[in-house]
């Protein structure tokens, strides 16, 4: 493909997803997701040099941001597709909202999940009615697998976040924020693959086109870092991080170039400075938050981000947890 084709492709690809889009999201979401709360706390501010406000997706039904993509593309099947059914791969917050979106949309779901996804987001998606396919992460890729149970099966798949109707729905939660808050400087958050931040950074160009939109991704799964550094987009197998929302093998053909186009920068962080901001959370503002809960402010707490004097806006993507996994990750940090 020339340059000048590839750009057309890339600009395209960029297009699938507006603000008007989330706007419509916002309304089929209304009386369905919940507006959650921005938290804000002096402490915060004091050891970020900034005004920081949290938009608390943890407060989420499904304790996560992903109810809001979900139902948005739930609600636009057609007839069809709603009475056979449908398919997607998740390690946890994705098969929640999924399978809640089902029982709430009356749609039959399936979900492809990793034999090690954390106990209590398994345990919800079965509760909310979804039928768990689990597969071995070293035997299989939950990708492969997904289309050939969709082959099998005839079920349309809903990715997690290659999808622009996931990622209207996820930029709701940037949508609520923007509007709560004073005019915000920057916007940070958390990315796994993509769906969050892309639909954030529409948001954000719509609503406040200077302000800077930040990536927060583990330096143990930096695939999305590096594919903004490099314009091409790169890969990962099964990284070895705590924020298991950010372990998305690569960021996708909807989301790529949508972050391309808003994002303005990308930082990683460790996995130390992810469950420091995480115990800040819970120990300083107690409330619960996963590690990729976490992970959008851990670069404003250890440094890596500084926005001296600015208000800034944070993602927290969700609070669903293993009380005894964060226990064991809080006594290691202070042992």
């Amino acid at each position: 493909m020339t340059e000048d084709r590839r750009g057309t492709a890339e600009a395209n690809a960029a297009a699938a997803v507006s603000f008007d889009d989330v706007a419509a999201a916002a309304g089929r979401l209304s009386g369905v997701v919940r507006r959650t709360p921005v938290l804000t706390s002096s402490t915060l501010d004091k050891q970020t040099g900034c005004s920081v406000f949290l938009k608390c997706e943890n407060f989420q039904r499904t304790g996560a941001f992903k109810i809001r993509g979900a139902f948005n593309a739930l609600s636009q099947l057609d007839p069809e597709d709603r009475r056979r059914g449908v398919l997607t791969f998740s390690s946890g917050n994705h098969a929640q909202a999924i399978a809640l979106a089902g029982r709430l949309l009356d749609v039959s779901t399936v979900v492809v999940m990793p034999s090690d996804a954390p106990r209590i987001k398994r345990s919800a998606t079965e509760g909310y009615g979804a039928e768990i396919v689990e597969y071995d992460r070293s035997e299989t890729t939950r990708e492969a697998l997904a289309r050939a149970l969709s082959e099998e099966r005839g079920l349309p798949i809903i990715p997690p976040y290659d999808h622009p109707h996931i990622v209207a729905g996820q930029g709701t939660a940037a949508l609520e924020l923007f509007e709560d808050c004073r005019p915000l400087d920057a916007l940070v958050v958390c990315c796994g693959g993509g769906g969050l931040l892309s639909g954030s950074s529409i948001v954000a160009r719509h609503l406040n086109p200077d302000a800077t939109v930040v990536g927060v991704e583990p330096a143990n799964a930096d695939d999305a870092a590096r594919s903004f550094r490099s314009g091409k987009i790169q890969t990962v197998e099964n990284p070895d991080t705590v924020a298991d929302g950010a372990r998305t093998p690569y960021l996708g053909a909807v989301t790529f170039p949508i972050i391309m186009k808003n994002v303005d920068d990308f930082v990683t962080v460790s996995e130390r400075s992810i469950v420091e901001a995480m115990y800040f959370m819970w120990e300083r503002m107690k409330i619960v938050v996963e590690p990729t809960g976490a992970l959008a402010l851990s670069a404003l707490l250890d440094g890596t981000l500084r926005f001296p004097g600015a208000n800034v806006g944070v993602i927290v993507s969700g609070g669903n947890v293993d009380i005894p996994a964060a226990a064991k990750l809080f006594a290691e940090l202070n042992g």
